[in-house]
């Protein structure tokens, strides 16, 4: 049976949605990325994140993955408050931005890692949809300050990629990683 090395619950919800039986299981490993961009730095943490969880269970297929989002190289990352949320969506307000997923798959010896961007384009945000957005709460637990799967689809105005990537793990890719894998 196959190993999600993370606590997302979108993660399980895709992997679910593909109809594969899964256990999860959190990974907890180093996550600094210093000196990385984030298109490297999200498929070093997918891998550090499954390799963490396959020390424990060898003989288990591990998938590990991580997202960040990023526009004009600068990572936006979960929102430490409503005002970091509402700064958010301003800067993205209008803009183009990418969004990285890494990820890896592992057992034993063999592990293939991948990362994916998908590119996201907002329309121009109000000061009150921001404002009403925010007082959803759906903001506050994600990279980027929106989630696409949610209410913050009103905020997106077109998508260039994997929709699922930006929920936090490509369909397709992940799909096609874990036939290597015998899934």
């Amino acid at each position: 049976m196959l190993i999600l090395a993370s606590a997302s619950p979108r993660r399980a919800e895709i992997l679910s949605m593909l109809g594969y039986e899964f256990e999860i299981i959190p990974a907890s490993c180093d996550e600094n990325t210093d000196g990385l961009t984030a298109k490297e730095a999200v498929g070093e943490l997918a891998r550090r994140k499954a390799q963490a969880v396959a020390q424990l269970y060898p003989d288990r297929t591990v998938l590990g993955s991580d997202t960040l989002v990023t526009l004009e190289g600068k990572v936006l990352g979960k929102p430490k408050s409503e005002e970091d949320a509402a700064n958010m969506l301003r800067t993205l307000s209008g803009k183009t931005h990418s969004v990285f997923t890494g990820i890896a798959a592992l057992q034993g010896d063999k592990c293939i890692c991948e990362t994916v961007e998908a590119k996201v384009t907002f329309r121009t945000l109000t000061e009150k949809e921001i404002a009403d957005y925010i007082a959803t709460g759906e903001p506050m637990d994600k990279a980027g300050a929106y989630g696409i799967q949610g209410k913050g689809a009103i905020l997106v105005d077109s998508i260039e990629g994997d929709f699922f990537n930006v929920m936090g793990l490509p369909a397709v890719r992940v799909y096609l990683l874990l036939k290597n894998f015998g899934f």
